[in-house]
């Protein structure tokens, strides 16, 4: 398929207009990080795969329509289309792009999801981030018509799991190495936003895990307050925003020069930028002296959103959330919708709400790190496409408040 046009851009759904009204959406999980296997060997841990996604994307894009969404977060697996350095395989791309096109289904393109191809290795790589502009700049140049990016999901998960806690790609756990993949990381996401900013007029959804860590003794105190400095690093890096003296000692110790800090601090691209919040029941944590930690939903995502909101002025969007206990699913989901409404009622600028996933998702519970085929029961529909009850009470709030919230001042 000849890449499309400008003419062909949805005119339903477009950076100003999602701005000044407020959308619902799902994900389609594309996460590929590798890993090592039972015999020693790398393997792809491929979610699009596993949950069936392949074979079933028609019926997946139907199911998505038919709850009434106009926005999917949604991207092509990425170590399969970026097949060496200028060479791309667009075959699965161009179906699934233009189905949604056709359904009216406006993508906020995922474009990295914790893994790069095989021949790019891991985030170890300082060319990672010029191979990945360019990426991001062809896909552009292929479908003129995306508005919403999201050029590197998550972040700092895509460093910690893979260089400070060991589970995926270079599964290496120190902090240098740590320092190192967040530096390629967030100058990746950087880079790629200005190609794509070269090819089309984007919009950024910066999809990114929101944390908080409370004390559980004075002796905590001092580990803790690492934890909550650490977990702006991506975002401030990302939007130019100074991080404490703490952390820019912490990064200068671990292998981050002079120069490539003032680098991240001398740009300026908030003006096209929507911050993505997502936020997990393990992301509020209460930590004890031996560095352990157990969950404590303490401050909510309401409280969470309101501090990141104060550091970076952003439009907000919820980019994820879900619930791996079924029982539990439905009332987990109208925490977080009552959650975003509060922001919403008190002038916050949050514009959008996503259940994540639209299926359930395979060995989320150990964190991708092996590949034992457990089912998580997070997705609005399990994997036969069965819609669960977390589905049935999302498409309902989708249905009410779609139209009291559109096209609306933050206040309604």
């Amino acid at each position: 398929m000849a890449a499309q046009t400008t003419s062909d851009i949805p005119r339903a759904l477009g950076p100003a207009s999602m701005a000044r009204s407020f959308i619902f959406c799902t994900g389609i999980e594309n996460s590929s990080p590798t890993i090592t296997g039972p015999d020693g060997r790398k393997q792809r841990v491929d979610e699009m795969e596993s949950c069936g996604h392949y074979q079933h994307w028609r019926e997946d894009f139907k199911l998505v329509h038919d709850l009434g969404l106009r926005c999917l977060r949604y991207g092509p697996p990425y170590y399969r289309t970026h097949v060496g350095p200028g060479h791309y395989d667009w075959s699965f791309a161009d179906e699934t792009f233009n189905e949604l096109k056709r359904l009216g289904i406006v993508p906020i393109a995922d474009l990295c999801h914790f893994g790069v191809p095989d021949w790019l290795g891991n985030f170890q790589n300082t060319e990672f981030p010029r191979y990945f502009a360019e990426y991001a700049k062809a896909f552009a140049q292929r479908f003129p018509w995306v508005r919403l990016y999201t050029p590197v999901n998550e972040m700092l998960v895509t460093a910690e799991f893979s260089a400070l806690i060991g589970f995926w790609n270079e599964q290496r756990a120190d902090d240098r190495s740590f320092v190192t993949a967040l530096t390629n990381v967030v100058e990746a996401n950087i880079r790629a936003s200005e190609a794509l900013r070269e090819a089309c007029d984007p919009w950024f959804v910066q999809s990114e895990s929101t944390r908080y860590f409370h004390p559980y003794n004075p002796d905590a105190v001092k580990h803790t307050l690492h934890l909550n400095e650490r977990r702006f690093l991506t975002l401030d890096l990302n939007y130019s925003h100074a991080p404490s003296a703490r952390m820019y000692e912490y990064l200068r110790q671990n292998g981050m020069t002079r120069e490539k800090f003032n680098y991240f601090m001398d740009r300026n691209i908030w003006p096209s930028c929507i911050m993505g919040t997502d936020y997990y029941e393990n992301n509020e944590l209460i930590v004890y002296p031996d560095g352990s930690s157990d969950i404590c939903n303490v401050l909510g995502y309401y409280g969470l959103t309101r501090q990141y909101y104060s550091r970076f002025r952003l439009p907000i969007m919820h980019t994820e959330t879900n619930q791996m206990q079924e029982q539990r699913a439905r009332h987990w989901l109208e925490r977080q919708w009552a959650n975003v409404l509060r922001l919403r009622q008190e002038g916050n600028p949050i514009i959008g709400f996503t259940w994540y996933s639209l299926t359930d998702q395979i060995d989320w519970d150990i964190g991708l790190r092996e590949k034992l085929g457990h089912v998580n029961s997070n997705g609005l529909f399990t994997l036969d496409r069965k819609i669960r009850p977390a589905g049935e009470e999302f498409k309902r709030i989708v249905s009410e408040w779609s139209s009291a919230l559109a096209n609306t001042d933050i206040r309604f």
